[in-house]
Order: structure tokens, then C-alpha cells, then sequence
């Protein structure tokens, strides 16, 4: 429970930071005159949490690095623009890679349906033999 004493310490001391730069509260339009009086008790909680953390002062001292020095990283290369015979000859190329896939997958199917009623054939041929036909 320690983490939601912390959150809630956090949101009143960035609330509070807030309303002394700007001199607002959380309403827009509707300016900070003197300290106000809590009403509910998430207010009184605020309160009690701002009124904390403006008492304590903070001792941390933060040291910040200079970045190293990057090499900015290479420009994105763009494609030249097509022109319309090299649109119109990549078009007939992939239709022509797309009719070549249909063919072959069109042989496919014929091979293995012969496949197929050649095996089925060959397991009837087989079996007994056909009843007489009645003309």
C-alpha cells in the first residue's frame, strides 16, 4: 500500500506545481485566490498530501551526462519515380508469372485426379464381376 501513499503524493505535488505556475486550479477559467477549503474527502487528502509535500523539501541533486556525439543516421532512399512504360511492363510481367502459377497448378489437379480414378479403377477391376444387363 506504500506505492498508492507515493502515487497519490506524486499527483498532489504535480497538482500543486501546477496550479503555482499557472495560478489555476483544475477548472479552467476559474483562478486561485487563497488557500481553498476542502470539501469532500479525496480534497482533504489532497490537501493534507500538498500541505506534506511542500513541507519537505527535496535533497536529491541529479547529475546529468552530456550525450555522446552520434553520427546522424543515413537519409532514407527513395525509390526514382516509374515511368509508365516500366508500370506497364512490370503489370505484364506479373500477370504473366500469376498465368504461369494457374497452368501449373490447373496440371496439378488433372494429374492427380487421374491419379485417383486410375487407383479407384484399378480397385474396381478387381472386385466381382458385373451383374448381367437386362435389355
Amino acid at each position: 500500500m506504500k506505492w498508492i501513499k507515493e502515487r497519490d503524493a506524486l499527483i498532489a505535488q504535480t497538482m500543486a506545481f501546477v496550479q503555482s505556475v499557472t495560478g489555476r486550479t483544475n477548472a479552467p477559467g476559474r483562478v486561485e485566490t487563497a488557500d481553498p477549503l476542502p470539501t469532500t474527502t479525496l480534497e482533504i487528502a489532497t490537501f493534507v498530501a500538498i500541505q506534506e509535500t511542500v513541507e519537505q523539501p527535496v535533497q536529491e541533486t541529479v547529475q546529468i551526462d552530456a550525450p555522446a556525439p552520434t553520427t546522424s543516421p543515413a537519409p532514407y532512399q527513395v525509390a526514382p519515380p516509374r515511368r509508365t512504360g516500366d508500370f506497364r511492363s512490370e503489370v505484364q510481367s506479373r500477370v504473366a508469372n500469376f498465368r504461369k502459377h494457374q497452368e501449373r497448378f490447373e496440371r496439378e489437379r488433372e494429374e492427380y485426379c487421374a491419379a485417383t480414378l486410375a487407383r479407384l479403377r484399378a480397385a474396381i477391376g478387381n472386385g466381382p464381376p458385373r451383374p448381367p444387363t437386362w435389355k
